[in-house]
């Protein structure tokens, strides 16, 4: 796991649904008050469909989806939500229509192309992912840039673009220092090259903010490398015997006690 929507973050930050508010406005005419009606419905049903995809309910969020649709057809984000469930339930065409449909609608809305985007890298298309990351990065309204950044840092990296990897990342933490997940591929990357000082200060950053029980079994078998190459004894052996009673039964465990 190397990104936001690996890390089980997925629904908190790595994508972000747009949904637009549909407040009637003072002095409407009647005419226009069904359509507002019409849409401030398909905002609550997309709002729970989302709700219940962070859940993993994915029947249950479907149903809303349905809902939203009824209620208002043409509405994007509705669409860019069942991409997302689709997309966990691996329904590839289905997923991938439903993110270029949202598009059609609204081909400014920088969340739906991120998720596009991250729909792409995982189905093995990472440099088709990257435009999509990009063109949601040219949005100056996007809220959360730096979570585009960390995705095409992670798909470029997957590609071989190592180079382009460090550097979205580094922009990534220009716009939010303390961004954990970019803090960590920062770290997997560092080490990777064989520059261990520099994995150590970037995972000794991403600890420093992530709570100790939030650690999984591949954050700390990475942790234990890294004080291992940078020769902090005491740090490996504090990071070891985490692994071994948080995760006796993991792959990461199984590995270190090989190579010990």
């Amino acid at each position: 796991m190397k990104t936001l929507l690996h890390t089980g973050l997925l629904a908190g930050i790595m994508f972000a649904l747009g949904l637009a508010g549909c407040a009637t406005q003072p002095g409407s005419s009647p005419d226009q008050q069904p359509a507002t009606r019409s849409q401030a419905s398909a905002k609550v049903h997309t709002e729970l469909a989302a709700m219940y995809y962070e859940r993993t309910q994915y029947g249950v969020a479907l149903e809303e989806i349905g809902k939203a649709l009824h209620a208002e057809p043409n509405y994007a984000p509705a669409y860019n939500v069942r991409g997302l469930v689709n997309m966990a339930l691996r329904e590839d065409q289905q997923a991938e229509e439903d993110f270029k449909h949202s598009l059609q609608l609204d081909g400014s809305d920088s969340g739906t192309l991120n998720n596009y985007g991250w729909f792409l890298c995982q189905r093995g298309k990472e440099r088709d992912s990257i435009k999509q990351f990009m063109a949601a990065l040219k949005n100056p309204l996007y809220t959360t840039p730096e979570k585009s950044y960390v995705n095409a840092a992670v798909c470029s990296r997957r590609s071989g673009n190592v180079k382009d990897a460090e550097e979205f990342l580094q922009k990534a933490l220009t716009l939010q220092p303390n961004m954990p997940e970019a803090l960590l591929e920062m770290a997997e990357m560092s080490f990777a090259n064989g520059d261990y000082a520099g994995a150590k200060s970037y995972f000794t950053r991403f600890a420093q903010i992530s709570a100790p029980s939030s650690l999984t079994a591949e954050n700390l078998w990475l942790a234990v490398r890294i004080e291992r190459k940078a020769g902090d004894k005491n740090s490996e052996q504090s990071y070891a015997l985490q692994l071994r009673k948080r995760f006796p039964d993991s792959r990461e465990n199984q590995l270190m006690q090989h190579e010990q």
